[in-house]
């Protein structure tokens, strides 16, 4: 029954990402060459969206890829820990149970307005939100059964009689939790929730609800508005599809070529191997814009090339992982997207902005470990033949076109982020099939759906979040941290420090674009409002999130970087903390030094 659900919403999602791929890869060129663009492209995107977002998180849920922190879950016992995770599939029982019948609500309201071009009811729009929290349940319910029967019924009855508390006593103890109770409530459960061991989209959407509840002032049909409204933005639709992009260049044999090539040109130095996963990582993020595509793609291929020429492939995970939080400046990142979409910054201003501030953190990276191989009296290996750096070049040259293709068609208005992450996905496939011939169908199918999938898990989060975020806001927290700076008069260095810090700890624990998502439209209007630049301030919390997304021991990609080299935990996070300590160095040279970040979207025209 579960392979059969899980085969249909693969199914539905595959439908949705290749379909509106070709919609807008062909309104491109019909744009472009025919003069004629296709008005309703906007509605089918909202639409496939919304379909990638909640289907997509509902299958990634049901699958297990959903992130958690798992921090006070590996410490606690076998007999607790199972506790933890029963107690959190029943929690996605109750919030998707919640959440599906307030969306019911919504599909009433929305029902008799109509879409401007295609006149269908926009109701259509929230379908898949109700579809998924019936996903949910069902996943929820199928993962309840597959537990230890004994734990599941003492965590469910215990939860069952705390909710029937709740609801019998409510009318007491509610007004007690009025105004800035009610947003105490829901940061306290966020918080418990999610060192519980429950996913982290969820602990927030549970955040909400429970907000709506104790608050008392704003239906709860808020709570599934805000999660479509959250996803609703074309830019977001080029998340689906450089996550595509990466995993076509992962499995399609690209990554590979550029790996080679960066190899030829520096593999000679001291500390070799290690800087060609600094360059290539650069190289890399700047093509998938995904940044597990890029460790996987970048740590797959350089773990067996470190472990035969002796490296300590700890010290391999450490790079990577600090490599890959460099990354996220690196245009297409994904970050970026998702900062784009959820502020007032232009995507082309971020996109050329965080070119120079991630070659400063790369040029730090490879300089420590110059100085670590120096000190180890490495050995250097040969220079490349000239031959080889001949055939390395050319073979990566049509991998490095595509760069020039994504910039070219942002800078000269060719076409919109999400329009150019298209050519990326098409440009991909078209070197992986038909070009290196490295990618057959039944692979390309499996790359639709883990891309889908990831996609999916990370939009999840952005609607989840937007509800949190919205929530936030009513509650007068913006306005609040306004007057905290005010507080400390209005100094810049405190509060880009203080920022950094807080990005840096709240990515480690949210796995980053959850922090960044929360605290960006937070903490963008105080920058600007102090005289710095958002585009600057936007930049350096990228890089702290990132900073913080591979920070041991709670970082997510961390433990991403050691599984892809095949090294344990321990032995990677002293290996880390030289790296970390680099990176905290760059993070406050670009910080305070906002010319890395303003040169070139200034030289071209681009604000900043």
């Amino acid at each position: 029954m579960a392979s059969a659900v899980t085969a249909f919403a693969n199914a539905v999602l595959a439908i949705a990402l290749i379909g509106e791929l070709c919609v807008v890869f062909v309104n491109v060129i019909a744009r472009s060459f025919f003069h004629t663009a296709f008005l309703w492209t906007d509605e089918i995107a909202k639409l496939a969206l919304s379909t990638l977002a909640f289907v997509g998180g509902a299958v990634a849920y049901g699958q297990g890829h959903h992130t958690f922190v798992r921090v006070v879950l590996d410490a606690l016992g076998p007999r607790l820990r199972a506790a933890c995770l029963a107690a959190s599939d029943l929690v996605v029982l109750l919030i998707a149970a919640v959440t599906g019948y307030a969306s019911v609500f919504l599909l009433e309201i929305r029902w008799g307005e109509l879409t401007p071009i295609l006149q269908i009811p926009a109701a259509a729009i929230v379908v898949p939100l109700s579809a998924s929290m019936l996903l949910l349940v069902f996943y929820a319910a199928e993962r309840l059964l597959r537990a230890p029967r004994a734990t599941v019924l003492s965590v469910g009855a215990i939860f069952a009689a705390l909710l029937a508390l709740a609801f019998a006593t409510g009318p007491a103890w509610l007004p007690w939790f009025a105004g800035d109770g009610a947003i105490a409530v829901a940061l306290v459960l966020f918080f418990v929730t999610i060192f519980g061991g429950l996913p982290i989209g969820f602990a927030l959407l549970l955040s909400t609800a429970a907000y709506l509840w104790t608050a008392d002032t704003v239906p709860m049909v808020a709570l599934p508005q805000n999660m479509v409204d959250g996803t609703g933005n074309f830019v977001l639709l080029a998340l689906p599809f450089f996550i595509l992009a990466g995993l076509v260049m992962e499995r399609g044999g690209i990554s590979l070529r550029l790996v080679r090539f960066v190899h030829a040109l520096v593999g000679h130095l001291r500390g070799g191997l290690l800087h060609v996963m600094v360059l290539s990582m650069y190289l890399v993020s700047g093509l998938s814009g995904s940044k597990t595509a890029d460790v996987a793609a970048v740590g797959s291929v350089m773990r067996d090339m470190l472990r035969k020429e002796g490296y300590d492939v700890s010290e391999g995970a450490a790079v990577l992982a600090a490599s890959a939080a460099m990354g996220e400046t690196v245009p297409p990142s994904i970050a970026m997207l998702v900062l784009g979409s959820i502020t007032t910054l232009s995507m082309a201003a971020l996109f050329i902005g965080g070119i120079i501030p991630a070659a400063v953190v790369a040029a730090c990276l490879m300089a420590l470990i110059w100085l670590r191989a120096r000190r180890a009296k490495a050995p250097v290996s040969q220079r490349a033949p000239v031959r080889t750096m001949v055939a390395s070049g050319v073979a990566a040259i049509l991998p490095l076109l595509m760069p020039v293709i994504l910039f070219a068609g942002i800078l000269f208005g060719i076409a919109t982020p999400t329009e150019v992450s298209s050519f990326a996905v098409v440009y991909g496939l078209i070197l992986s099939c038909l070009v290196y011939r490295e990618l057959d169908v039944a692979t390309f199918l499996r790359t639709v759906l883990d891309s889908a999938m990831l996609a999916g898990m990370v939009l999840f989060i952005l609607g989840a979040a937007s509800g949190f975020s919205w929530a936030l806001t009513v509650a007068y927290l913006p306005q609040r941290l306004v007057d905290l700076l005010h507080g400390i008069n209005n100094s810049t260095v405190l509060f880009l420090i203080g920022s950094i810090a807080l990005l840096i700890v709240v990515g480690s624990v949210l796995e980053g674009l959850p922090a960044l998502i929360i605290l960006a439209p937070l903490l963008l209007p105080i920058a600007g409002g102090i005289g710095l630049s958002e585009l600057h301030y936007g930049i350096v919390l990228l890089i702290a999130m990132g900073t913080g997304a591979f920070l041991p021991p709670a970082g997510v990609g961390f433990y991403v970087a050691c599984a892809i080299m095949r090294t344990d935990i321990e032995s990677a996070s002293r290996a880390m903390v030289p790296y970390l300590a680099v990176l905290i160095i760059a993070l406050l040279i670009v910080a305070f030094v906002p010319w890395f970040t303003v040169f070139l979207p200034r030289a071209l025209g681009l604000g900043g």
